[in-house]
């Protein structure tokens, strides 16, 4: 985390980088979250790293934001998402197989959920797809200007996905985004073939970074970091389906290089902080977060893959009211101090 120049802030605003985690159609308490921050006014965001639904919200506020500013943004969140739900965003053979994937229904008795849950668990989608079918694909072509989100340069952008050959996570920026690098983002291998990108093959971000958090580091001079969190780290009842142990099983991967970043991060500002490191070349960040708690922690796993507008909106609004309420709490303590119990919350 080494030092930047001063940022000089010319609106007299407080600045705040982002970091969207991803998962599914929770992503869409991140549109909440997003929503209540740029109506709240106070806060010019500098930078945003996303991966999967976080690098989607992301794209669709910096489009918003070249058309028009803050309302521009909320206008382009609110525009998405309700796509997203929509029969008209999709053919028919696209919205046959999304629904599969994402629609709302019973997902403990629905026959098509457990014949999907198979299917993806025994078999490769090299084999199921062999058409490489993704309705993602043409969704995000259909939905995004990819053009503008490259122009938006007001706020910095970060996508994660993970290289496949070396294992390593791959960071683009928004100078180069394409919808490739959103669907490498949100590649999960049980379902979509890898996304390649200039010959090389890609999955999910969240295996290397959920989201990652050093770009905004290296990369920006703001010092305050706030993650949006949906995964929840802990859950205090022990999963005995084979389903429910899965579902914590993956809570738990999608989790794991966040843990492994904040644990880095909580080292290097003890050692700011004891004078270890000289403060003239590294910079102390100030760590935020907000999460649904348990409001958010009530949903299962399972509705990640329901993108009914009723549970979309349900999800935005818990969003709303938990950045809101962290807002009312903690706006004075951006620039001063961490307001996560760093320890207590990653150690």
């Amino acid at each position: 985390m080494a030092r930047k120049a001063k940022l000089i802030d010319w609106t007299g605003k407080k600045r705040i980088n982002l970091a969207l985690q991803g998962g599914g159609s929770h992503g869409a308490f991140t549109w909440g979250v997003l929503d209540a921050i740029l109506e709240d006014g106070r806060l010019d965001i500098e930078a945003i790293s996303g991966t999967s639904a976080g690098a989607m919200n992301a794209a669709v506020l910096a489009e918003g934001y070249l058309e028009n500013g803050r309302e521009g943004a909320r206008e382009r969140l609110e525009w998405f998402w309700s796509q997203v739900s929509s029969e008209g965003a999709m053919q028919p053979w696209q919205r046959k197989m999304f629904d599969g994937l994402l629609k709302n229904f019973d997902y403990e008795g629905s026959p098509a959920f457990w014949w999907m849950d198979f299917l993806t668990h025994y078999s490769s989608p090299y084999d199921f797809n062999p058409l490489d079918l993704n309705p993602l694909r043409d969704v995000l072509h259909k939905m995004i200007d990819f053009e503008k989100v490259r122009a938006c340069e007001e706020i910095k952008i970060f996508v994660a996905a993970t290289n496949i050959h070396t294992g390593k996570i791959a960071i683009f920026n928004r100078e180069e985004l394409t919808a490739d690098h959103i669907m490498a983002s949100a590649c999960l291998p049980n379902l979509f073939r890898a996304v390649e990108i200039k010959g090389v093959p890609y999955w999910d971000g969240g295996f290397m970074g959920n989201p990652a958090i050093f770009p905004l580091f290296y990369e920006t001079a703001c010092p305050d970091v706030m993650i949006v969190q949906i995964n929840p780290i802990e859950r205090h009842s022990t999963p005995r389906t084979a389903r429910d142990i899965q579902n914590r099983v993956n809570e738990i991967t999608f989790n794991s290089s966040l843990m492994r970043e904040m644990r880095a991060v909580e080292f290097v500002q003890r050692l700011v902080d004891r004078g270890l490191l000289p403060a003239e070349k590294y910079m102390r960040v100030f760590m935020h977060r907000i999460d649904g708690a348990a409001r958010l922690d009530a949903y299962t796993a399972a509705s990640k893959l329901d993108s009914s507008w009723l549970s979309l909106t349900a999800m935005r609004d818990i969003g709303r009211d938990a950045a809101k309420a962290w807002l009312e709490t903690h706006y004075r303590d951006i620039g001063a101090r961490d307001t996560i119990d760093m320890r207590a919350a990653f150690m």
